[in-house]
């Protein structure tokens, strides 16, 4: 069974027995790249515990047009309202990258948190992280410039690198998907790029950054 560390998105708010029970529910499943976990509309009726990889989370217009809700990494759920909520899903999920997680049924899930205390300190967690993000983001639209607001994106949705070793580290969302998560034309985020890559922080590639250095990009100002 693959395994995610205990300090991973809700899963840090479980107990060592809880955790092994969690994943013991349902069945671990592999996703390839670019494959749909759930659509907008589908029915509510399981939820998906990534261990490895990352999910984005899209809704779309009526026009057809998606835009980016948020990226999910390994410790975090998707489609988690499933289990208290049986309305058709309200956004849609995709692989960012291929994806081990394990798929439960919203029953099965809502099971789960009903006995053990700390799911439900998991959940409010997850939910007040999410509101933490949405509220730190309205402030950085106002009051940050775009270079830094994609500075700091790229820096939360890269993992920290080892101390030492100087691998990149490969974020695949395109300049339409990062504009989306920071409020800013897909004109800007290419003019945000190009000084982040002058400054040798990033590289860039056809939908994907490679993040060259995270620290320097949590704490860069334009």
């Amino acid at each position: 069974m693959t395994s995610v560390s205990a300090g991973d998105g809700f899963l840090s708010a479980l107990s060592d027995a809880e955790r092994a029970d969690l994943l013991s529910r349902g069945r671990q499943r592999r996703y390839p790249r670019n494959a749909r976990v759930f659509r907008e509309g589908d029915p509510s009726d399981f939820v998906v515990v990534i261990l490895d990889g990352r999910i984005k989370v899209v809704v779309t217009s009526e026009d057809g047009t998606e835009s980016l809700l948020g990226v999910r990494g390994p410790g975090e759920m998707v489609g988690e309202l499933a289990a208290f909520d049986p309305a058709p899903r309200l956004a849609a999920a995709m692989t960012l990258d291929p994806v081990t997680a394990q798929v439960m049924s919203a029953n099965d899930f809502r099971s789960f948190v009903a006995q053990c205390p700390g799911a439900v300190l998991g959940l409010m967690q997850t939910l007040i992280g999410r509101l933490r993000e949405a509220g730190r983001r309205r402030v950085e639209f106002g009051a940050v410039d775009a270079a830094s607001r994609v500075a700091h994106l790229l820096a939360e949705l890269a993992p920290e690198q080892t101390p030492g070793r100087a691998e990149p580290v490969e974020v695949r969302l395109s300049q339409q998907e990062i504009g989306e998560l920071v409020a800013a034309s897909r004109e800007s985020v290419a003019r945000a790029l190009g000084v982040l890559r002058d400054r040798g922080l990033v590289r860039t590639g056809r939908r994907s950054v490679a993040v060259l250095n995270v620290s320097a990009l949590r704490s860069f100002t334009a």
